[in-house]
């Protein structure tokens, strides 16, 4: 969600110097600019001009420019990508899921070789369904050129639109980066294999393969991610005059005054994937959430506080942001636009809206003597002729190794529960309950829930191992809408064995319609889409809060928390090798783009045991980057990692074991007074959430002001939630609970705390690690075992660096070293192989709190 890159062309990505002088700022708040920033001079040593020899396949360039600070040197290497089809082997009844190494061609210049090592993972436990030759082994690769011709492939286009179509064309650019991608040479490595398929059914959508790095230096993305991801970031501001005209045109011939385009898709997940950008690509602003709305005369976005910078950069001449939330302003966009309409009708995609808002929009809206109007075809999909494609990519099974419950198991709780509810009898009623007023099944719409249910996942949308499908279960029987391309064999027969029916995503929309079930009502969340309320009417429906099966969803079982444990043990091995490699980088005197350093991270998870992606999109910000919530870099866009603020860093991996959500705040100088005392705030915060007892019955939000205690005493806030759910290879983003949530939390809870501080304009920092809920003995056990507390997950040393030891009490200094203490013991056993990674853990778990003060005359010593 990172706002709009420059126009000038990216900078290299490291620069290599040997003399830096900077001057210290007169005022701590104060962010240095680029034109103060040191330059240096130096000539490539010996050493390196050997190691370019070896490398002469590698295209560098080198060049040198002279100003009145000093001479500048720089290196690009040439990125380089592969794309190779996936393919859908028939091996039997197992089904192999592994996930891809990468290839890349980037390097960070350094005088010597740096060879990496990824063998960090001791765990005695294997995935039975991972092919023999799924462990990735890196190797150097073949230095002979490598050519391959241009090949151009014609997409097909398809006309059909309505419910559930979302059909187009993909992205020119896309297919045009693929298309051109390289060919590899048979010296390289063996390539991860795609989930088998053993049905004749061969999915048209294809997953490129990924290499191990060819570069004894660096690991800086793959170069297919990379290379789509560095066009995607080079983005101009979209002039959107003729999208907007062609959606009046529309509006006219339904007599709309306004059409509502919401960020959600049909299942309101919270990421969406590509063909479900709508809202994105009428407006040109990327967030994540936000609506837009669009009159006959104007066109407006509402979003919250954490997008408003990046709208007001995204947005062209022909939108105008509604800062939603701000003081004297609209709560929301269901606010905003009830104050203003009149008589009006308010066009919507019933699709995209949720039961709950759409039934309280309307209640608002009859007030005001207007109404929703909800068009047959969706408008965006009218008008937005190269729309991607849906996803094709196979479902494939979540093995009990890592559910630690039998899908059938869950369906027959949900059935029970079903049979559990009291028939939908009015209260003044004393007549018996008649079979139209029983309820007799459920209808899910959320994917997660889809998902967790059967055991089973997916690829549809980004960073979420999820697939589009729609569930309806009933006492008798089990219907899955679901792509057909997307079903294996083994996927098949596993629905077979827990009697799910089979049919096709859109005929749910025919299913409702006839009411294939027969008599009696059917439960449905709040939060299921408005069109299907719709359709059944109010007469065919109960709808409940929270949803059933979210709430036993959240609630992990232990094989699932074993799973998480391990997840996070080996993501915290990844975090604490790219720690330890960033700051040795920083110290040799190389300036690290947010971008550059995003990337590694990335590509030390890339090795872990059972990686399958990243959890969301990463978090990588320095100075006042890092005062905005959820920015994330882009190659053109991103700033130098300095040395006067604090650096952000919020990233998580998805494993088949457990979804990881981590942020640690770094600091690479000295600290300013303020930056310390605001940490501090932040750090006592976090240990007071962590080191929370309290009885069964308490709710996340009774407990979100221990975090915020510490800040306010300086008046000091964070505007955003304390903490979240999250699952288990599901969402990074699970509820009920949470820290804002009014639901009890129980053991099994899984739950973040992330409590934070951000100066804008200037620096910002948060600190996050997953806790689980589970029963701890006390003294006084007063009204016996009710007594609740957190375990730790995260397993990643705090930085002493910014504390100020002064504000600290005894029992928080004892929390910050037995943290880290406790990060050494649990991770030291993996980073035998790592010497680097092994002394950066080493040294920070002795290392004591804070900063020596400045001597006479001010001088500094900082030891580590």
């Amino acid at each position: 969600m990172p706002p709009p890159p420059p126009p000038p062309p990216p900078p290299p990505m490291c620069f290599p110097f040997t003399n830096r002088s900077r001057t210290r700022e007169s005022s701590p708040l104060m962010v240095r600019t680029d034109s103060e920033k040191s330059y240096a001079s130096s000539q490539r040593s010996e050493n390196r001009s050997n190691h370019s020899e070896k490398s002469d396949n590698n295209s560098h360039r080198s060049s040198q420019k002279s100003d009145n600070h000093s001479n500048r040197l720089s290196r690009k290497s040439d990125s380089h990508s592969n794309r190779s089809k996936r393919s859908h082997n028939s091996t039997g009844s197992q089904n192999k899921l592994v996930r891809s190494g990468s290839y890349s061609t980037t390097r960070t210049l350094a005088s010597d070789v740096e060879k990496l090592s990824f063998d960090s993972d001791s765990e005695v436990y294997d995935l039975p369904t991972l092919a023999d030759d799924s462990r990735i082994k890196l190797s150097p690769l073949s230095r002979s050129d490598s050519k391959s011709g241009l090949t151009r492939v014609d997409s097909k286009k398809s006309t059909k639109w309505g419910y559930g179509w979302g059909l187009g064309k993909v992205k020119e650019r896309e297919r045009e980066m693929l298309e051109r991608s390289p060919s590899v040479d048979s010296e390289r490595p063996p390539l991860y294999k795609s989930p088998t398929r053993t049905s004749s059914r061969s999915s048209g959508s294809k997953r490129p393969p990924f290499y191990s790095n060819d570069s004894g230096s660096t690991l800086v993305g793959s170069a297919y991610e990379r290379k789509i991801n560095d066009v995607e970031s080079i983005k101009e501001k979209v002039d959107t005059a003729e999208r907007l005209e062609e959606i009046r045109k529309l509006m006219a011939k339904e007599k709309l005054d306004y059409y509502v385009v919401p960020s959600e898709d049909p299942h309101q997940s919270e990421y969406v994937a590509a063909s479900d950008k709508r809202r994105a690509w009428i407006s040109g602003f990327t967030g994540s959430a936000g609506q837009a709305i669009i009159s006959k005369t104007a066109a407006y976005l509402v979003t919250d506080s954490r997008y408003w910078l990046q709208a007001r950069d995204e947005l062209d001449s022909n939108w105008h942001l509604i800062p939603g939330g701000a003081v004297d302003g609209p709560k929301d966009w269901i606010d905003w636009l009830v104050d203003r309409v009149k008589d009006s009708k308010i066009g919507i995609d019933a699709r995209m809206i949720s039961h709950e808002k759409a039934t309280l929009f309307n209640t608002q809206l009859n007030h005001k003597n207007s109404k929703l109007v909800y068009p047959p075809q969706n408008f965006i999909d009218m008008v937005w002729k190269d729309k991607p494609l849906r996803s094709k990519e196979p479902v494939f099974i979540q093995s009990l190794e890592f559910t630690g419950r039998e899908a059938s198991t869950k369906i027959a709780e949900v059935r029970a529960w079903i049979q559990a509810q009291p028939p939908a009898v009015p209260s003044y009623s004393k007549a018996t309950p008649t079979p139209a007023q029983m309820h007799i099944g459920t209808l899910i719409s959320s994917l997660s829930s889809i998902a967790w249910l059967l055991n089973l996942r997916g690829s549809d949308i980004p960073f979420n191992p999820l697939f589009y499908a729609y569930l309806f279960i009933s006492l008798d029987r089990a219907v899955l809408f679901l792509d057909p391309t997307k079903l294996t064999d083994e996927v098949e027969d596993h629905l077979r064995a827990l009697n799910v029916e089979r049919k096709e995503y859109n005929d749910i929309w025919a299913f409702l319609r006839r009411r294939e079930w027969g008599e009696g009502k059917v439960l449905i969340s709040t939060e299921t889409s408005y069109a299907i309320s719709l359709m059944l009417t109010h007469f065919r429906y109960t709808a409940v809060t929270p949803s059933f099966i979210d709430s036993i969803k959240a609630v992990k079982n232990e094989v699932e928390l074993e799973g998480l444990r391990r997840a996070y043990l080996r993501d915290g091995v990844a975090y604490v090798k790219w720690l330890a490699w960033l700051e040795h980088k920083i110290q040799q005197g190389y300036d690290i783009t947010e971008y550059e350093a995003a990337w590694r991270l990335t590509e030390y998870r890339r090795q872990n045991k059972h990686y399958w992606g990243l959890a969301y999109e990463n978090i990588s910000a320095s100075g006042p980057n890092a005062a905005l919530p959820h920015y994330s870099p882009t190659k053109s866009g991103a700033r130098m990692i300095d040395r006067d603020t604090p650096y952000l860093n919020d990233s998580g991996g998805q494993y088949r074991d457990g979804t990881c959500d981590t942020t640690r705040t770094i600091h690479f100088g000295r600290p300013s007074v303020d930056q310390s005392e605001a940490y501090t705030r932040v750090l006592q915060g976090h240990i007071a959430i962590d080191s929370a007892v309290f009885p069964e019955g308490t709710t996340g939000s009774q407990l979100d002001v221990l975090a915020r205690r510490a800040l306010w005493k300086d008046g000091l806030n964070y505007m955003h939630g304390t903490g979240h759910g999250f699952g288990s290879f599901l969402n990074v983003h699970e509820g009920p609970h949470g820290f804002s949530s009014n639901v009890a939390l129980v053991p099994g809870h899984v739950i973040t705390n992330e409590p934070g501080f951000y100066l804008e304009g200037r620096w910002g920092m948060r600190i996050e690690s997953a806790l689980a809920i589970r029963r701890v003995k006390t003294k006084g056990e007063f009204n016996g075992d009710v007594w609740l507390g957190f375990e730790r997950l995260t397993c990643v040393p705090i930085q002493t660096r910014m504390v100020k030891d002064s504000m600290l009490t005894k029992e928080e200094k004892q929390w910050l070293k037995d943290h880290n203490k406790k990060c050494l013991e649990r991770l030291e056993p993996l980073l035998k192989d790592d010497k680097r990674a092994l002394k950066w853990l080493k040294r920070e778990s002795d290392r004591g709190i804070g900063l020596a003060a400045p001597g006479p005359g001010g001088i500094t010593i900082d030891w580590d």
